[in-house]
């Protein structure tokens, strides 16, 4: 690891950098592809982030840290509330706050009330419309003047972060932008995640990825054991928590197929991010009221009363 204080000339820099958006509009994939390794889970379901994810990229003596918020949408329950909160919070910290857009989806209700919110917030916002590769040129202008007439913003980028296309202009910009100051962390850094939250987080993405409807949304994964063998190796025990008794065998799959697909893939997952061999186990359980329990807020860094 490089020692800050030595070996350059360069002023160094440091800032935190919100993502905030309505569900689904890419705010997981940017920070991925920001960051250029894979720190928030991504499916093509709303929602899929629970809680703020922070990724960390250097460039020279520039730390940007990025905050991949849960998405904005109007709450229904206890959980919901804590996300939405967490969202509005981290876009109140940080130094540099970008609104990401579904350029397919345009200017929506969700979109547009966002952007009035920030709007009377008094922050300084950068409008960034993603996934461009599906929008015709000529309503992409439509789209940056339509933004700029209900939330005046600094600058707005139009990218794809699905390959990446725009996505280092938008970098450059922020990089440039972050305030003098000390790292936050050290430079080999690349999230803030507990390794067993993380672990959670790839099984659950799994999940997501394979269940239909509202199940996706009604379990929870846990990590109960972490153990590290003598050669590397990674034995991780996790439960996959659900609300019904029901749900259990949606979750198991006729023969166990489905939980072995979900154990398959997760493992695959975490064997390329900790280069080991990872030996996954899951377990399936029945707990009513998961979403209402207070440590479960707490290990997602939420709040409980919000």
């Amino acid at each position: 690891m490089t020692d800050p204080a030595a070996g350059t000339d360069a002023t160094q820099r440091c800032g935190l950098i919100a993502l905030v958006g309505a569900p689904n509009v890419g705010k997981s994939t940017l920070i991925n592809r920001l960051v250029g390794a894979k720190i928030a889970i991504v499916t093509p379901k709303a929602q899929t982030t629970r809680t703020r994810v922070l990724g960390i990229r250097m460039d020279g003596a520039t730390q940007a840290v990025f905050i991949d918020t849960p998405g904005i949408f109007q709450p229904k329950r206890r959980l919901d509330r804590a996300m939405v909160q967490t969202a509005w919070r981290e876009a109140g910290d940080a130094d540099e706050t970008c609104l990401l857009i579904d350029a397919g989806k345009g200017l929506d209700g969700p979109t547009r009330a966002i952007a009035e919110r920030l709007k009377e917030s008094g922050r300084q916002v950068i409008g960034v419309f993603n996934k461009i590769d599906k929008v015709r040129r000529e309503r992409l202008l439509n789209l940056a003047q339509g933004l700029t007439d209900i939330l005046p913003c600094r600058d707005v980028f139009m990218i794809a972060a699905i390959n990446g296309d725009g996505v280092e202009d938008l970098f450059s910009k922020l990089s440039a932008r972050l305030p003098e100051g000390p790292w936050l962390f050290p430079d080999d850094q690349l999230s803030d995640m507990p390794d067993r939250l993380m672990a959670a987080e790839i099984t659950r993405e799994k999940l997501m990825l394979s269940l239909r409807n509202e199940l996706p949304y009604e379990l929870s994964v846990e990590t109960e054991e972490w153990q590290v063998f003598q050669n590397g190796a990674l034995r991780i025990s996790q439960v996959i928590h659900i609300a019904r008794e029901s749900q259990k065998g949606i979750v198991v799959g006729k023969g166990g197929e489905q939980i072995k697909w979900v154990r398959e893939s997760a493992q695959k997952d975490l064997e390329a991010m900790y280069e080991t061999p990872v030996h996954l186990f899951l377990h399936v359980k029945v707990r009513p009221g998961w979403d209402e329990d207070r440590a479960h807020f707490r290990n997602l860094g939420l709040d409980y009363n919000a």
